[in-house]
């Protein structure tokens, strides 16, 4: 199955699915659960069995498991493997390199680590990406138009004609012939994601930013579907890691992922 058919199958009947970010912060975690890695390690892998009937990708910032050192990429392996089969699995290590050394970013999170996709920076041009899109059944999402306030400063550039990030949006399909790259568009853009989906409305779209930062759910449910539209997967990380909730945990990691669903009108 190539990536982009298992982002139809996820994502069906909509075209739009849920995905769990999997951010681990020990300082957050419920009090039965220790601020070490023993106590991160059991607390996410509660979440995952708790969220993955509702879940149809995950997302896995490697950030929050580097910064551990080796005992810290130990467990990242270990919770890739622990990840539904039957989802989208993906490495949020937003990497883009030059030859050999993109070569080896591949190898590591698409090959020796069962993600499925990969988060990408697209900067240094196509052909630092050519190593994460060389198979089919793997893909990526580039950084198009980020969530973060800075985004301006470079995304938002424009030649009188277009705007980087546009641009990157572009390139899209010169960059993967095999259908297997999307785009990261924030959801705290909302009419620039309506126009995006309207411009580029084949692309699959990787779109964080509902919940703690405050994307609007609603713009975002409005754009999906759609015959031979590019599938969408909404981010929520904190939301559902650590919901405000008067449910004990895991029930409240559920309710939270029901939320989310009912929100974006996956369930309606």
């Amino acid at each position: 199955m190539t990536f982009l058919q298992k982002l139809h199958q996820v994502t069906a009947p909509t075209g739009l699915g849920l995905c769990v970010g999997l951010d681990p912060d020990p300082n957050r975690l419920p009090s039965d659960f220790r601020p070490g890695l023993d106590g991160v390690s059991r607390f996410l892998h509660k979440v995952i069995t708790a969220s993955a009937p509702y879940a149809a990708a995950y997302k896995v910032n490697t950030a929050f498991y580097e910064a551990w050192g080796t005992d810290g990429w130990a467990l990242l392996e270990d919770i890739a493997r622990a990840l539904p089969d039957n989802s989208i699995r993906i490495a949020d290590a937003k990497r883009g390199d030059i030859g050999n050394t993109a070569v080896r970013y591949a190898k590591a999170f698409l090959e020796r680590l069962p993600f499925d996709a990969i988060t990408l920076n697209p900067y240094m041009g196509g052909d630092t990406l050519q190593p994460f899109l060389e198979n089919p059944e793997k893909g990526g999402y580039v950084l198009a138009l980020t969530t973060n306030p800075g985004s301006k400063d470079l995304q938002h550039f424009s030649d009188g004609e277009k705007t980087l990030y546009q641009h990157v949006l572009g390139m899209i399909p010169s960059w993967a012939p095999h259908e297997n790259l999307g785009a990261v568009v924030g959801a705290t853009h909302p009419q620039e994601l309506i126009a995006i989906r309207d411009e580029f409305p084949n692309v699959p779209l990787l779109i964080p930013g509902i919940g703690a930062q405050g994307g609007d759910a609603d713009v975002v449910a409005s754009i999906a579907g759609g015959e031979n539209r590019g599938p969408l997967l909404v981010n929520a990380s904190r939301g559902i890691l650590y919901p405000q909730s008067d449910l004990n945990f895991p029930e409240n990691i559920v309710q939270a992922c029901k939320d989310f669903r009912r929100s974006l009108k996956i369930d309606l």
